[in-house]
């Protein structure tokens, strides 16, 4: 029982270290990787707060080191699934009994602990398994998880706060009671701090849940259950079943007890997600919540007031840090033909100086892709864009491929002589940037192209220095992007300064990192009390004149 109402610690944007070469983190960071590097793992499930080993294992690859082995992860079977969900129901009334500054304080003292122990440890693991940069490591595994931490708990601070009016003699108050049921979480291997995101915003406002972690980033997720363990979260609350999206998916999806689902992924998987549910809809308690950030195609637009320096090096960062492999990667580019001819001298200048290679080598801007499946799909893309220069392509450079060591793809720049050539609308999630020229006087026919050639809606870019037109495509592009940046790249939205997500066939648009994503994970309830009686069920207006 609380006896205040309390104000929790004003959130502040975790500071990103720098790793510079004689820095102390550099050299703490260096010295956890190469111990981790060296360990064999065994990850089990967490069940109930207990490690289950299945027996049924996978093998834990290094992207940039694919020949090594770096121990295994055990899946779960339908059963351990069903388990799970037993221990998240079993859990759920204590949990959600609990203060909410009780759940809150597990929160706040996770993003201490990431903060200081865990941090090395944590970037490490995205380091090794996911192939990530120190750099790209940090802003993800380290601070943005404890943004998501901090900022959540100083949302739902503010969404309990809002509370209705009441006239005379009555009191009106809501309640936010989490979802009746519990919370599926399935989470992509591109961002740790989003696979630790998707369970616990919905833990945090009192929900259990079941979390699917991607194959590809186990490791990671282990440690986050570690943290969370760490910072005291109770049993059951979380549950870890890393497995097959099939064997894991269809013993959630077919449970009446699903509340909701928190997905980040691709837009097929959450498409046959909501047709499942959709088609099982008669057999639930509740209506499950959906919450889906799915695929995307972002753009960045230059209108030919567009500076050419700035342009160039938001292109290069916004389509090859981490590979490519970020939603908000910029993917495919409108450039004007009267800019053109410096911007493609300076990309080819700048290309060949992007170095790629294992993660561990601080030297290096980019890593290697995730695994075979992602290396094979963008050397085919890349294979059929150079047999079709001189027909609707126009050239490709970069773009080199080798796997011998590690999933290594060199940055590739697609130049294709149609808008809807394949690399302009198929999303491929890699270091591949394909780019359309378009005529100058034809401006405002390129922008209403760009609005409509893509099913996605998730982040975009404009570049222009010309204010009018920058208002003008401000409005035409409204709905072509859920995440729209001026003269910047489309991608690093911070927690509390750009909520996250886009529409269309991007998502729900549910906004990762504010209040408006914890919205989705509650279920209010109005409660009205009298303190008059009521004397008499008549209304004036029958009594006689």
């Amino acid at each position: 029982m609380s006896f205040g109402l309390f104000r929790v610690p004003e959130p502040i944007n975790e500071p990103v270290l720098s790793y510079a070469p004689g820095s102390p983190e550099r050299a703490r960071l260096k010295a956890v990787y190469a111990g981790l590097a060296g360990q064999t793992f065994d990850v089990p499930l967490w069940i109930g707060g207990k490690a289950v080993r299945t027996g049924n294992t996978s093998p834990l690859i290094c992207p940039h080191h694919r020949r090594e082995q770096h121990g295994v992860f055990h899946q779960a079977s339908a059963k351990d699934v069903n388990d799970a969900i037993t221990a998240a129901q079993a859990a759920r009334g204590e949990w959600a009994a609990l203060d909410w500054e009780d759940r809150a304080a597990v929160f706040l003292r996770a993003a201490t602990l990431l903060r200081g122990e865990f941090r090395d440890r944590l970037n490490a693991a995205t380091m090794l398994g996911q192939s990530k940069t120190a750099h790209q490591a940090e802003i993800d595994a380290a601070c943005e998880l404890i943004d998501f931490f901090q900022f959540n708990v100083h949302y739902l601070t503010q969404l309990y706060r809002e509370q209705p009016i009441s006239s005379p003699g009555t009191w009106n108050r809501v309640e936010y009671r989490p979802l009746d049921g519990f919370v599926f979480a399935v989470t992509p291997f591109n961002f740790t701090s989003i696979a630790g995101n998707l369970p616990t915003a919905p833990a945090l406002c009192g929900n259990t849940v079941v979390w699917k972690p991607a194959s590809t980033s186990v490791l990671s997720g282990s440690v986050i259950m570690e943290l969370l363990h760490a910072a005291g979260l109770p049993p059951g609350v979380i549950n870890f079943v890393p497995g097959s999206g099939a064997q894991v998916g269809d013993a959630v999806i077919g449970h009446r007890d699903l509340g909701g689902v928190h997905f980040t992924g691709s837009t097929p998987v959450f498409k046959g997600m909501w047709r499942s549910i959709g088609n099982n809809i008669d057999n639930y308690a509740a209506y499950p919540r959906l919450v889906g950030e799915t695929g995307g195609k972002d753009f960045v637009f230059a209108h030919p007031s567009a500076d050419v320096e700035s342009l160039v090096n938001n292109l290069l960062r916004g389509s090859f840090e981490y590979q490519g492999q970020k939603c908000s990667a910029a993917s495919r580019a409108y450039i004007p033909d009267s800019l053109w001819p410096q911007v493609r001298e300076r990309i080819a200048d700048e290309l060949p100086k992007i170095k790629v290679g294992p993660v561990e080598d601080f030297r290096n801007f980019m890593g290697a892709v995730i695994d075979a499946r992602s290396y094979n799909k963008l050397k085919e893309a890349i294979d059929e864009a150079r047999q079709r220069q001189g027909g609707r392509v126009d050239e490709v450079f970069g773009g080199e491929c080798d796997d011998k060591e590690g999933y290594f793809i060199r940055p590739t720049v697609i130049v294709a002589k149609e808008p809807d050539y394949r690399t302009m609308k198929e999303e491929l999630f890699g270091p591949v940037l394909s780019v359309f020229v378009y005529p100058a006087d034809k401006y405002k026919d390129a922008l209403a192209l760009c609005e409509r050639s893509s099913e996605y809606a998730l982040t975009g870019a404009f570049f222009a220095q010309d204010r009018a037109v920058i208002a003008a495509a401000t409005a035409t592009l409204r709905h072509a992007a859920g995440n729209f940046y001026i003269n910047d790249k489309p991608t690093g939205a911070v927690v509390g300064q750009q909520p996250f997500g886009g529409s269309r066939a991007s998502g729900t648009n549910d906004k990762a990192g504010s209040m408006l994503n914890l919205i989705r994970w509650i279920s209010p309830r109005t409660i009205k009390e009298n303190f008059a009686g009521l004397q008499g069920h008549r209304y004036p207006f029958m009594d006689e004149a």
